[in-house]
């Protein structure tokens, strides 16, 4: 079933998916905010945060958009724009539809990945949701454990934190992943 994005207000994913989820029990219809889990240090002391993946959107999987649909999530309250317009509903194209199934793999919620580094220095990714996404990586920072990513959605870049967990820095023997 393809997937459509709904821009919502930013910080309002949550009560957006609250407040839309129950006219739409029952309908077959599934709305979906991908998130991240990482570690933050805040004056000394670590906490672990989720945030979204792609800030102030929400997607929804539906065979198709009806009008009674779009009635129902243009009237909840935080509800923006369907992308790219309300007068031209499409679902999203291929290639943001592979990135978006690509993290939605992992549960809406995204771990860190494992991941270690060869004798270039590089990053290597063995399993998690950066695997596979070792060539959109902008910046790694080991200390404290992320890698910055840059994702395209809708000819649109932006860069997003994900966290990782650095393995023994040696590579894998030939043949054997972990």
């Amino acid at each position: 079933m393809p997937f459509f994005a709904l821009q919502v207000w930013t910080g309002n994913e949550a009560r957006f998916l609250t407040l839309a989820q129950r006219p739409l029990s029952g309908t077959g219809v599934r709305l979906l905010w991908p998130r991240r889990s990482l570690r933050i240090r805040r004056a000394g002391v670590w906490r672990d945060s989720v945030s979204p993946i792609f800030p102030s959107y929400v997607f929804l999987q539906s065979a198709g958009v009806d009008p009674d649909l779009y009635g129902e999530l243009k009237r909840t309250p935080g509800f923006v724009r369907f992308l790219p317009s309300n007068e031209a509903l499409a679902p999203l194209e291929l290639k943001d539809q592979a990135l978006l199934s690509h993290f939605l793999t992992f549960g809406e919620v995204v771990e860190k990945s494992a991941a270690y580094f060869d004798e270039n220095r590089r990053i290597r990714v063995i399993s998690g949701p950066l695997k596979n996404l070792e060539g959109m990586i902008v910046r790694v920072d080991r200390r404290k454990g992320r890698a910055r990513v840059r994702l395209e959605m809708y000819e649109d870049s932006f860069e997003v934190d994900f966290g990782f967990e650095a393995l023994d820095s040696a590579a894998p023997p030939p043949g054997k992943e972990y």
